[in-house]
């Protein structure tokens, strides 16, 4: 009778310490991301970024379109781990040097924010968690939804360059092809239109505008809109080292709202990609439904952002917080 409660007793004994592991390593993935994570280590973490937003947006108000930008290309590649900001070193190619990454900037203005942030509470706060709520609070300050977003990323030490072409869609790319990608990432119908609504602030290169411009005009465009962009890119080879470019919405440019759809809807959409969504039997009625809700938009909007935001990060012991948020910490 002793020896088997001994048994019993060890079997419950080895049945808790290997719980206790699963437990442990559970607790090393999405489950750390948590509201105000740095609410004891860095106390003024999140104001002191909320403000430096805001400093920034006050003096270079197209950085708060980067930082909408940046979240989506982060995120949606391995993940929100801040890989996207890594310059090359080494022979190791940097995500920024991908085509898919044309026309994004204000990098530079990442590392404002974190040498803030390094001050207040040095070798604290990932770089992963400023592109979270730069963006953030960069949609506040076009005009859009606060939203709640969880941090405790960290930060990876290596370049997920070589992935960037099969994880982020291309302009060109047919609308079932991008629903199948962010669906990848957990992010639905419903969710993926709202995120593409991001394009109703910022502006696209005449690079990647011409095609549907010359020789001949995309017939899905708005003949008086077309005649505008050709203003706007005037020759079809552009330099694409030039600022030749046309806001996606130049009604409402640097507010994000729901113009973009009503736009989509009068043949107004400046890339393929866009226009699809007024031609898709699947999302024309959700277009439809946000261009006549900007509230609905809205909600929708931020529970993708959300989605998107936690996105498969780094937590735990894993990754590190960089220190320069351009370089891994052993380089």
């Amino acid at each position: 009778m002793a020896s088997s409660n001994y048994k019993l007793q060890s079997s419950i004994s080895s049945f808790i310490f290997t719980l206790c592991l699963l437990l442990l390593q559970f607790q090393a993935g999405n489950s750390e991301l948590q509201l105000n994570y740095y609410s004891q280590s860095c106390p003024k973490a999140e104001e002191i970024i909320k403000q430096e937003v805001t400093n920034l947006y006050n003096k270079h108000g197209n950085t708060a379109v980067s930082w909408i930008r940046n979240l989506f290309h982060d995120c949606i590649v391995q993940g929100c781990d801040a890989s996207l900001l890594l310059e090359a070193v080494d022979g190791v190619e940097s995500e920024k040097a991908s085509d898919r990454s044309f026309g994004m900037r204000n990098f530079k203005y990442v590392n404002t924010i974190k040498e803030a942030l390094e001050k207040e509470c040095p070798l604290t706060v990932s770089c992963a968690d400023v592109v979270t709520l730069s963006a953030r609070d960069g949609i506040v300050m076009l005009g859009g939804p606060r939203i709640e977003m969880k941090t405790g990323r960290r930060d990876s030490k290596e370049s997920h360059a070589i992935e960037v072409d099969e994880s982020i869609p291309n302009h060109n790319d047919s609308i079932s092809l991008v629903l199948s990608r962010f669906q990848s990432i957990g992010i639905d119908v419903e969710g993926t239109v709202a995120l593409l609504g991001a394009h109703s602030v910022g502006r696209v290169h005449c690079v990647n505008l011409v095609h549907r411009l010359y020789p001949t005009v995309d017939p899905t465009l708005d003949p008086d809109y077309a005649e505008y962009l050709k203003g706007r890119c005037p020759t079809p080879i552009p330099d694409p080292k030039e600022v030749q470019y046309s806001r996606f919405d130049h009604e409402t440019p640097m507010i994000l709202d729901n113009m973009y759809y009503k736009n989509v809807l009068n043949h107004k959409g400046l890339l393929i990609i866009d226009q699809q969504l007024s031609s898709d039997p699947e999302t024309l009625p959700l277009v439809e439904k946000m261009a006549s809700d900007n509230g609905y938009f809205y909600e929708q909007f931020s529970r993708a952002a959300i989605l998107m935001s936690e996105n498969n990060p780094l937590t735990g012991d894993q990754g590190e917080i960089r220190k320069d948020c351009r370089y891994a910490n052993a380089s």
